[in-house]
């Protein structure tokens, strides 16, 4: 009787674990063009927002060009640059998203 009950306790703590596996979520992050701005909306897999998180415009030499936090609509503005660039929202949780300049269409 006690190698059926841990046995039973094993599988219960396996699909425990499984189960908060597959309710994870991931960031995403979309960009378009407006006229002479960059707007990026970011979130999660699970339709949640993601508010007052960084996201960082970056030169081909990765240089810093601009930093914006998310608003309360999980939306970073940035002023569009004359260089070609791509953005980065690192949530902290899973892979830093990234958006390349020649992914972005005007809205």
């Amino acid at each position: 009787m006690k190698k059926h009950i841990s046995l039973i306790k094993f599988s219960l703590l396996t699909f425990g674990l499984f189960s908060t596996a597959a309710q994870a979520h991931f960031p995403l992050m979309s960009c378009w063009f407006e006229s002479d701005k960059v707007v990026c909306e970011t979130g999660y897999s699970d339709g949640s927002k993601a508010v007052d998180y960084n996201v960082n415009m970056y030169d081909y030499d990765d240089n810093l060009i601009a930093k914006v936090n998310t608003d309360k609509r999980s939306i970073a503005e940035f002023t569009k640059p004359d260089t070609d660039f791509y953005l980065v929202f690192d949530s902290g949780h899973e892979s830093p998203v990234e958006v390349d300049v020649v992914e972005i269409n005007e809205k």
